[in-house]
Formats: structure tokens, C-alpha cells, sequence
């Protein structure tokens, strides 16, 4: 019987307070509070895609300004997602995925290396500045990724490979890296052992 990959981390600083619990080999289930409703919106299609059980309670001082909250929460994600992948047998390893939104698309590329790196390429600077829903700034996409990538020990391209609507195209970013990682974690019935030549990710 393989082991359950799960995790359960909790953060507190004077800036936030964040508890998670994530299923690697859930079903896609979501419940997720954060206290910025377009980030809520995020996470849950990055559960529903990767078919990952995720369940998130967080606040911090969004009154100041939501970027600690989203931050911290994207750091624990990424913990969380290392610590359930442990030692990595007998997966995948790698996934790709290209999404589309309407005029959006993008693609995701992910690899479950224990080296973190993130490529992100394609926002245009408008996206960057651009409030959407009116309090998640679109240069948080490239940060949520960052962090994921670097907690979790993942190598991570985004390309935004077109798109108008900020919203759709943060969310078909979202959705790529979704799919991408999805491939990524799942198991590879001819694989015996860690997926590296080095014998170790």
C-alpha cells in the first residue's frame, strides 16, 4: 500500500496566520480561505486541476495590504507540496500542460527536481500594475509561483503565450501550472525507484 502523500503545516508571523493541509492524491476537493477572494478563486482551480485536496485557512494584515498574505500562503503551499512529495518514487517527475481561457493561454512546464527555479515570461507590465477583482495585483501571479517553486523545490516555466483580460489570463496561468504539475506528481507505472540519475531528488 503506498504511503498517503500528505502534509500539514502551520505559519505564524505578525503579519499572518496560515494553516494547510494538502492530499496529493486527493480528488480535487477545495476549501480554501484566505481572506482575498481572487486568490481563494486561484487556489481552488490549482486544487481542481491537479487534482490535489487542498484545504486552506489564513488571515494577516490584508488592511495594510494583501501581498504577506498572499506571500506566506504561497510558502506554506510550497512546503507543504515538498514535504507530501517526500522522496519522490516512482513518479512522473515531469509535466507539461498548455491552457487556454477565452484569448488566454498559457503554458506550464514543472519539474519535481528539488532544484527550485522559476522562468516566467510573457506578463506585460499593464498585467503587472492591473488590480484584479480590485485588491490582487497581477504581479502577484509571478510571486505566488516563485514561492511555490522555491519552498517546494520545483523547477518552474510559465510562458503567457497571449491574452487581454487580466483575470483570465492569471487564471489560465494558474490552471497550466495546475495540469503541468498534476502529470508531474502522478505515479509512472514503469518507474522503479527515484526518477534521477543521481539516484536522488
Amino acid at each position: 500500500m503506498t504511503t498517503p502523500r500528505t502534509a500539514t503545516i502551520t505559519r505564524s508571523t505578525s503579519e499572518s496566520s496560515i494553516e494547510l493541509t494538502i492530499n496529493l492524491d486527493g480528488s480535487g476537493t477545495a476549501d480554501i480561505s484566505t481572506s482575498v477572494p481572487f486568490y481563494d478563486h486561484m487556489l481552488t482551480a490549482f486544487a481542481k486541476h491537479s487534482v490535489t485536496d487542498l484545504t486552506i485557512r489564513a488571515t494577516g494584515d490584508t488592511h495594510i495590504d494583501v501581498h504577506h498574505t498572499v506571500e506566506d500562503t504561497a510558502i506554506v503551499l510550497g512546503q507543504a507540496i515538498r514535504q507530501a512529495l517526500g522522496a519522490k518514487e516512482g513518479i512522473v517527475r515531469y509535466g507539461d500542460a498548455m491552457c487556454p481561457l477565452d484569448e488566454a493561454l498559457a503554458r506550464a512546464v514543472v519539474d519535481c527536481s528539488g532544484r527550485p527555479y522559476l522562468v516566467h515570461e510573457g506578463e506585460s507590465e499593464a498585467f503587472a500594475h492591473h488590480l484584479i477583482g480590485g485588491h490582487f495585483t497581477g504581479s502577484l501571479v509571478r510571486h505566488v509561483f516563485e514561492s511555490i517553486a522555491h519552498h517546494a523545490g520545483l523547477t518552474v516555466h510559465i510562458d503567457v503565450l497571449r491574452g487581454r483580460d487580466p483575470h483570465h489570463i492569471a487564471e489560465a496561468e494558474f490552471k497550466a501550472f495546475a495540469r503541468a504539475f498534476r502529470t508531474a506528481k502522478s505515479f509512472d507505472p514503469d518507474m522503479r525507484g527515484i526518477p534521477s540519475t543521481k539516484g536522488a531528488l
